[in-house]
């Protein structure tokens, strides 16, 4: 335990003051008198030593004052039970005492009034140390509606524009408003108004706060700083006066910025919260909606919020007038993904090897924060084995520990475990090698990593904004390809196909109910989900019959099954090489892309499925599509699901084979 901290908690305080009121009540309450047992004072009024007796009524006690012991006198006394009260009386009446008084109890004053008050003022010392200590010092305590915003300082460590990448749209809006605050009066001559606020959205880690960082380091205005929730306190109305307090203050030093991160904490739609329109947190968005759009339209003051779910956010908040500018940060494209490595790598040592595009191309779907773990990751293990340079062996490492976890060593699995895993993970490779749609498998390892007993890396070589029917189901397809091969090869599935199943049913879902791509329901948005009252894990309402509902889970029914069935051709078509990529993985435990190319030079492609209309009404079109110019030519495997009007036969399923060295179930 920390000595110091200790003595500045507020234990100490409380046991002082404990201490303190004690003392003062002893010496209030004292009355000089030695303390002896009962036996002894009857013992000295049998022997006639007592001089003057005073029985104190209601206490119990009686009081002596001894004879031949000074002028004064020895001053004793001792308590008594009630049953001996008449043994004490009887004692005093039989002792030679010159005076014998009885003394009714009675309480003072003063003593009455501080017993009563001293309890209340301790109690107030302690709510006031707690409250002071609440607010960072004893001089804040009455100080809940001042703004808890930092303001950012010259000392502070400066980040520009040049320090953030893959975001280029937004860094050129940000330097707009930059400049809107630098040279007002450019703008204002051709009539131009100066945004009030710019809201910043994206998904997690992809550089928000970083951007605002960026703003406060370019910009030479006040920069003010603060959290959502920091707005919203335990006591009423503390919030709408911090809002007040902080456009105050940067009022007083405009032009000037307001920052607000994580805004959707006081943001949310009105209406949604228990305590209707005298929630906290209601009072406190309503005296933010009027601080960004109040009579004073000359201010330059902008504000600057950032949030992960603009979706949520109230309507009034959005509206041109207050957020005019809403910038979405996405993750970064291949290439931004690449300028951000470099900004990261800077000042690390990296191997000669080390190709950081190679790596970029690696990593899609990859935000700014995953690709600085990623580095950091791989520093930690190259420190971790005594190295000098970041290599691609622990780049690698490194990108399977941001996307799965860390490796379990010391999980040992049983030779059938890894014979089950093996076929499972081929499975998933094999069939998403021989559909016509999907992306290359770039890795499977059977190693148990995260809460995975194994993985297959399915990544794309270019990035993609729209996915299409026909990739969706041949991720239905693969997705299905772990457990059909477990059916195929040991006729006992397991649970490992769990999260398969799951990932399959939620797509089949929403290709039916939200993406219209089951002709039986047509192009229909089923299901709404605007009434977040309570939360997202409670949201979204059921607007369609329960008819309609039946049709529904019988279309996913009949997407799964056709999954189902298009993994269970391909696996039983290309069962050799499924055996041969399981005895690899068993001996190898990881194989990359190389090696699986190798392996599956010979797989026999699903043939191409009909196409699809989203009605049999609707005429077939047998006009090509308009073909991009000085187009690179596309692989023959990336073209092999194009239009064909023939029917596809229905998948048979081929007599089982079991595993090598396994038996027949």
């Amino acid at each position: 335990m920390d000595f110091k901290k200790f003595l500045r908690g507020p234990l100490v305080y409380i046991l002082l003051a404990v201490v303190v009121v004690s003392i003062g009540f002893s010496l209030l309450t004292g009355s000089g008198f030695k303390e002896i047992t009962t036996q002894e004072g009857l013992e000295l009024l049998k022997d006639n030593k007592v001089a003057t007796a005073t029985v104190i009524d209601g206490e119990q006690r009686v009081d002596l004052v001894l004879k031949n012991s000074g002028d004064d006198g020895e001053n004793v006394q001792f308590k008594y039970a009630t049953p001996r009260g008449e043994e004490v009386i009887t004692a005093i009446n039989g002792s030679n005492v010159t005076t014998f008084d009885d003394e009714v109890t009675t309480t003072n004053f003063f003593t009455s009034l501080l017993g009563l008050i001293i309890p209340f003022l301790i109690i107030g010392l302690i709510f006031w140390f707690l409250l002071s200590r609440m607010q960072g010092g004893g001089n804040k305590v009455m100080q809940f509606g001042k703004s808890k915003a930092k303001l950012v300082s010259k000392e502070t460590p400066q980040v520009t524009f040049d320090d953030v990448a893959g975001a280029d749209e937004a860094i050129e809006e940000l330097r707009e408003i930059k400049d809107f605050l630098k040279e007002p009066a450019k703008f204002q001559a051709v009539g131009a108004r100066i945004p009030k606020g710019v809201l910043l959205y994206g998904p997690p880690g992809t550089g928000k706060t970083l951007l605002a960082r960026a703003v406060a380091g370019e910009a030479n205005v006040p920069f003010y700083s603060i959290s959502g929730s920091d707005f919203v306190e335990m006591f009423v109305g503390v919030g709408a006066s911090r809002v007040r307090d902080l456009f105050t203050q940067a009022k007083e030093n405009s032009p000037a910025i307001i920052f607000v991160d994580e805004i959707d904490a006081v943001g949310r739609h009105r209406g949604s919260g228990m305590g209707g329109g005298h929630d906290e947190r209601e009072q406190t968005l309503n005296q933010l909606l009027v601080e960004m759009d109040g009579f004073d339209v000359k201010t330059n003051v902008i504000l600057i919020a950032a949030t992960n779910r603009p979706d949520i956010l109230d309507p009034a908040l959005l509206r041109p007038g207050r957020f005019d500018r809403q910038i979405g940060v996405d993750a970064p494209d291949m290439i931004g993904r690449k300028k951000i490595l470099e900004v990261h790598a800077a000042g690390k040592p990296m191997a000669a090897g080390v190709d950081l595009e190679v790596l970029a191309r690696k990593t899609p779907g990859f935000t700014g924060a995953d690709l600085a773990s990623v580095l950091n990751e791989a520093a930690l293990l190259t420190a971790r084995s005594n190295a000098q340079l970041i290599d691609n062996r622990a780049l690698d490492e490194a990108v399977d520990r941001v996307m799965a976890g860390p490796q379990r060593r010391t999980r040992v699995m049983r030779d059938q475990e890894k014979l089950i895993t093996a076929y499972h993970e081929g499975g998933h490779a094999l069939v998403a090698t021989a559909m016509n749609n999907t992306d290359p498998v770039t890795k499977i390892t059977i190693l148990p990593r995260g809460r995975a007993l194994g993985y297959t890396m399915v990544m794309p070589v270019e990035d993609r904004y729209s996915v299409s029917r026909n990739e969706l189901l041949d991720q239905l397809a693969y997705a299905m390809g772990g457990r059909v091969a477990e059916e195929i090869v040991f006729h006992d599935p397991t649970t490992g196909a769990s999260n398969d199943i799951e990932k399959a049913t939620a797509t089949a879902r929403k290709m039916v109910t939200e993406f219209g791509m089951s002709a039986s329901i047509g192009s229909v948005k089923l299901g709404s989900n605007h009434n977040e009252m309570f939360g997202r894990e409670m949201s979204g309402t059921r607007d369609y019959s329960e008819r309609l509902s039946e049709q529904v889970d019988a279309e996913v029914r009949t997407l799964i099954e056709n999954a189902h069935d298009e993994a269970w051709s391909v696996l039983n078509d290309n069962r050799d090489i499924l055996d041969a990529l399981a005895q690899e993985l068993l001996e190898r435990e990881t194989l990359d892309q190389t090696q699986l190319k190798e392996i599956f030079a010979a797989v026999k492609k699903l043939p191409p499925r009909p196409q699809w209309l989203s009605s049999t009404k609707r005429p077939v079109s047998d006009r090509p599509p308009i073909l991009m110019p000085e187009k690179a030519p596309i692989d023959a495997g990336a073209t092999e699901g194009a239009i064909d009007s023939a029917p596809q036969p229905a998948a048979k399923r081929a007599p089982r084979r079991p595993a090598p060295g396994v038996a027949p179930a």
